[in-house]
Parts: C-alpha cells; structure tokens; sequence
C-alpha cells in the first residue's frame, strides 16, 4: 500500500512542508532511512540524522526549526511520537491478517458458543462453560480453561494458556506463551517439608489490557489477582497470587511482583524490577531498571537503587560511589603522612 505525504497529513491532523505528493510505503528509522518510507524525529539527539535521511517523508513536532536545508519532505504535527504510533496502528489495522472461522482439528467443549465474527485456530482447546465475546480470536494451539470468560474482540495468541475460571477482558491481548491462572507459589512448612496450599481463586484482566509473551500472572489463593484496565505487561514478568496492578501501568521485561502487593494506576517500572510481597506502591510512581522494592511507595515518588531510594538521592550515590577509589587513595596518602609526622616527633623526643 503506498500514501502520500498529503494523505498522511490529512489522517493525522498535520501540515506539509515540501513535496506533498512525496510517497511512501513502508516505515523506518530516522537514521535508516530509504527513498519510500516515513519516519518521525522525537528525540532531540536524533536531529542531526533530519539533514542526511534518505527516508521521503519525516514527522516532526510544530516547534522544530531547521538549521540548514532538508531533502525530505516534513509533516509538521502536535506529538511525533504518538503521531507514529497512530499510523502504525492504522496500517497493522489494514496490513495484517484478519482470520475467522473454526479450524480443524481443534477442541470445542460442548455447550460454547462460537460467534460468527470469531476466530479459533487449530489445536486449540476450548473447555466447558467458556463464554466468548465478540470477534475474538484464539490462535493456534492457544488453552481456555473451563469456565473462563474471554471479552469482545480479545486475542489469545499462539501457545498461550488460559487457567479455569480467568476472565480476560474486552480488547485485551495475551501473547504466545503467556501464562495466565497458574497456581500461586503457596506452600504450608509442615514437619520438615512443605504442604501445598490449593489455590481456589482467579486471575481477572480488565479491559484494554497487553501481555507479554511468556509473562505468567498466578491466580488468587482466594478472591481474585487483578491486572487493571489498560495495563501493559512486557514479556517475561512474574506476578504472583493476590497480587492488583493498577490501571494504565507499563511494567518492562523480567520485572517481578511477589504475593499480595498492590501496584498503583499510572506507574512506570522499568526491567528487573523487583517487588517484595505485601506491599503496597501508590500512583503515579516511576521505578527504574534493576531496583529492588522492599517496602511500602507513596504516589508520585521517583525511585530506584535495590535497596530503592529517592532517584535524585540515588543519582548522588553513583557519584559518590564512583569517587570512592580515588577517596581510598587521598585518606591512604594522608595515613601516611600522619605516620610519617608521627615518626619524626618520636625521633625529636
């Protein structure tokens, strides 16, 4: 498929700055970029790759201003950025298969309705009691428990596995390999060894919802872990039993949150994070990468460092911490010279 650049303005509320029948067909990377794709400067340190890029067409924000000639043509925008994302979304919408129907062989317990708009891939398992939404989509090899309730124009991708009794919310999507309904990690001391603790309640995601390929989410011991509307989990993310996310969380790869702790709406975790159990981190917080969370979280704090600190109070113990040899080796000198000092007073005596 191929637009022009006036084309693109006009779905994405822009201006043109140059040729508006430029077009292009693919995207690509500023620093990439070939004769026939867009790409898009946001990143202020990106800018000098605007005066060589091969790529035909750029977005940029309405306060960019050039310092020298451009050879591409510009679409001058509000958020270059989500503008990107925006298009991207629009050609995933128009590029990408869009299957429907029952393959076979596939499994169907008896008693579920299909919609007619659905999608159920091959060696998929359907069990008793399931309750599909509209246009939703279940990939290849892809398990739904019995009982569990999958919301309107969800995706189960390939591999994924979907415990008894889990609700997956409208529009939300479960990428290959994602575990959601495991047991949660309960076991009993009893006598030297250790008893397990049955697992009898659920896993609930909310609307709106991404989760990453190969992320696990444990259902409750009793009652419900929840992982609120709009959430994005990266792949490879542990969150145990009991656990609540928040609405409009981004968690990134390997992150993990222990049993019973309740992260807030609107906070951003980078990868590696980890939390510790029965804890409770508000809204709005932002954690970077590699920290460990051992206590409790106001909202709007700004951490990291394991343990977590304040990260302006972080950033001055890298500081430190990198001074620390050249420290070592001033109080070293000033040993000895103290020594030396008190050597030649013993002499004087």
């Amino acid at each position: 498929m191929q637009f022009t650049a006036d084309q693109i303005a006009a779905l994405a509320g822009g201006k043109v700055e140059g040729d508006g029948s430029a077009v292009v067909s693919t995207f690509a990377k500023i620093e990439e970029g070939h004769p026939g794709a867009i790409s898009f400067l946001a990143n202020p340190k990106y800018t000098h790759y605007i005066y060589d890029t091969e790529s035909s067409v750029v977005l940029v924000s309405d306060s960019f201003k050039a310092e020298k000639p451009v050879k591409c043509t510009l679409i001058r925008v509000a958020d270059p950025y989500a503008t990107v994302a925006f298009l991207l979304e629009t050609a995933a919408k128009l590029m990408q298969p869009n299957p429907v129907g029952i393959e076979q062989p596939c499994h169907i317990a008896e008693g579920v309705e299909v919609p007619e708009d659905a999608y159920i891939g091959s060696f998929a398992y359907i069990g008793k009691g399931v309750k599909l939404g509209k246009g939703v989509k279940i990939y290849p090899q892809a398990y739904i428990g019995d009982n569990c309730k999958i919301g309107d124009n969800a995706i189960i991708y390939a591999g994924a596995k979907i415990y008894y009794n889990c609700v997956v919310g409208d529009r939300s999507i479960i990428h290959a390999g994602a575990v959601i309904g495991a047991d949660g990690f309960g076991f009993a001391p009893v006598d030297g060894h250790y008893n397990k603790i049955p697992q009898l309640g659920n896993v609930v995601i909310e609307d709106d919802v991404e989760i990453g390929a190969n992320t696990t989410v444990d259902r409750a011991t009793m009652g419900s872990t929840r992982v609120g509307r709009g959430t994005k989990l990266d792949n490879l993310i542990q969150v145990a039993h009991n656990c609540v996310v928040g609405h409009d969380t981004v968690m990134a790869a390997q992150s993990g949150i222990a049993g019973s702790t309740k992260l807030g709406s609107n906070c951003m975790i980078g990868g590696q994070v980890g939390f510790a159990g029965h804890i409770t981190v508000g809204d709005n917080v932002q954690i970077g990468a590699q920290s460990g969370i051992p206590g409790n979280i106001k909202s709007d704090s700004r951490m990291m460092g394991s343990p977590a600190t304040d990260i302006l109070k972080y950033a001055k113990l890298v500081v430190f911490e990198k001074n620390l040899p050249s420290l070592y080796d001033r109080v070293a000198a000033i040993e000895k010279e103290l020594k030396a000092k008190a050597a030649a007073e013993e002499i004087k005596k």
